[in-house]
């Protein structure tokens, strides 16, 4: 993420409108209060009899908010993509200038520039710097709550405006054909019963529909109007009165969902772990645990992990093959995002670690995610996304139209991997409920069929065919000699796909020495020793690839602390 980019996510975060946060950010929001408060003041002031003095204060006053708020208008303009992924581009920014507070923002500020050109009425540029006033609502909770009141209730409210407006046109019709015969120059068409019709429903303030019925069925056609009158304000109140309680109990809901994700984060606290004497997030908690230790409902853990990016249901039963007779087990996954896809963690490392099926793949992502800790790695991983339909980062056909944030994954893999004498090492599972249990552990590939164990081929991920052979056949040693867990190479999983993504970086980027790993659940999630497991990989990545940089530990790996 370039410098510019960073700058331009701290502005999101300013002009997040948020002044519940405890942020230094909210200093700058209760800045722009002030002087939205202070401008406002200087044109309540500037209405009374005044020295020249005082006269001169307020035109300083307001030449310095003016200043202060063309940086502001500005900046906010600019920064509008990050703050709704609709104001991307040139045309997102115009639907951003359009918008309420945009406009509000470009009237009771641009104007004044305007003004040194053309001659606009003082009346005018008074009460646009008024304007400013409203832009207090982008602030005020309760205004928030009755715009959502109108938003939700918009199409009850047009239902009962188009009843209202059919109801009335009937009604005039009826109306005309009663009063015509009996005075026939008042009513002398139907648009004059019409006009006094609705005309009724805003009080007549210009008397131009003064001509009352005569006829006793128009007084009848009158005094239903007159009731449809006290409908037409009676219903959309009602209605609204509804939506903002209904507003209400979703600001409720809201609050006590942040406090369960609140709860929720504090269940991942890392763990002594003893193999490796260092200290691990878990990669799940079971609903059961959660509802034991925090006291929480299966609704409350559904609806904390439903608003939030960083925790997702999982089913533990998909983490064991058939043979294994798995029960369905719910659990919650706690992962990092910081990235539209997932997560990008640069560590300046000629290797990155990639888990392209973390999203889907319970658990795999945790221990991918240690692999790059442990060692030192780079590390990129998919975290969100649809389940249903479910696109895969590991093959696709078109990186611009398959999912919409796919392009930014292999933009930043692509980034990590154009340092000189980079590689790549995918990891992903080997086992579940769709597939057998395999007599190897780790299955090892470098762009071969299923059967072809040579080190050799066409169209292969790793161009130094030499030095994954020599980092493969320590790695499997070591796994066998440590753990008594065997690996193959290329024996039962083929990766020929021309789809896979090892093969879609764009021309002059990406990397010429990938490897895939897929390894069986039972090793990376069950086994009591998997972050010892993930140790030794991560070390014996760093002998043969990285050998040539000091490494030390992670910080993060030697103390107790909550989340990642």
């Amino acid at each position: 993420m370039t410098k510019t980019e960073q700058f331009k996510k701290q502005l999101a975060r300013v002009f997040d409108s948020n002044l519940r946060t405890k942020q230094w950010e909210n200093y700058v929001d209760y800045a722009i209060i002030g002087l939205i408060c202070l401008s406002t003041l200087s044109v309540f002031i500037s209405t009374f009899e005044v020295s020249p003095f005082c006269e001169r204060v307020l035109q300083v006053i307001d030449l310095i908010t003016v200043i202060a708020f063309t940086i502001e208008v500005s900046l906010r303009i600019w920064a509008a993509d990050e703050l709704d992924e609709e104001y991307k581009g040139f045309w997102g920014r115009v639907k951003y200038c359009f918008s309420f507070y945009g406009l509000v923002d470009i009237l009771s500020t641009y104007t004044f520039y305007v003004s040194l050109f053309i001659p606009l009425p003082y009346a005018m540029l008074k009460s646009l710097r008024v304007l400013r006033l409203l832009r207090v609502f982008r602030y005020m909770r309760s205004f928030r709550m009755l715009q959502q009141a109108f938003t939700s209730k918009a199409k009850e409210m047009f239902i009962s405006l188009q009843f209202l407006v059919i109801v009335t046109l009937m009604l005039s019709f009826v109306l005309f054909f009663y009063e015509h015969a009996a005075q026939p120059e008042v009513y002398s068409n139907g648009i004059n019963s019409v006009v006094w019709a609705f005309a009724q429903y805003i009080g007549d303030p210009g008397g131009f529909a003064d001509t009352p019925p005569i006829t006793f069925a128009g007084r009848i056609i009158a005094c239903i109007i007159g009731l449809l009158g006290i409908a037409l304000f009676a219903v959309p109140a009602g209605l609204i009165g509804a939506g903002f309680s209904e507003a209400m109990a979703q600001e409720l809901h809201k609050e006590d969902t942040k406090k369960n994700i609140k709860s929720l984060r504090h269940m991942y606290v890392s763990r002594f772990d003893r193999p490796t004497r260092l200290w691990m997030i878990p990669p799940y908690h079971s609903i059961s645990d959660i509802q034991a230790r925090m006291g929480m409902t299966t609704d409350d853990i559904f609806d904390a992990v439903e608003n939030s990016d960083e925790f997702r249901l999982i089913n533990l039963a998909a983490t064991q093959t058939a043979d294994e007779r798995p029960q369905d087990r719910l659990a919650v996954e706690h992962f990092v995002v910081n990235r539209p896809y997932g997560c990008c963690i640069d560590r300046g490392s000629k290797v990155t670690i990639i888990a392209p099926n973390s999203f889907i793949d319970p658990c795999i992502g945790n221990f991918a995610y240690y692999v790059a800790l442990l060692g030192g790695f780079n590390y990129v991983s998919r975290e969100i996304g649809t389940m249903r339909p479910f696109y895969s980062y590991y093959t696709f056909a078109d990186r611009y139209t398959q999912e919409e944030n796919l392009h930014f994954f292999m933009e930043d893999i692509e980034q990590l991997t154009a340092r000189e004498g980079s590689w790549t090492l995918t990891i992903m599972v080997a086992s579940g409920a769709n597939e057998p249990t395999y007599p190897t552990i780790f299955h090892y590939s470098a762009g071969g069929a299923m059967g072809d164990e040579r080190f050799e081929g066409e169209d292969l991920f790793v161009k130094d065919m030499a030095a994954y052979r020599a980092f493969y056949e320590e790695a499997s040693a070591k796994m066998m000699e440590e753990f008594g867990l065997d690996s193959d190479h290329q024996r039962y999983h083929t990766c020929t796909n021309k789809n896979i993504y090892l093969r879609k970086f764009e021309e002059c980027k990406g990397c010429d020495n990938n490897i895939v790993l897929r390894v069986a659940w039972s090793a990376c999630l069950w086994d009591s020793r998997r972050m010892a497991i993930a140790k030794s990989l991560a070390d014996t990545i760093n002998r043969h690839f990285e050998s040539d940089i000091q490494k030390d530990l992670a910080p993060e790996l030697k103390a107790k602390k909550n989340g990642y």
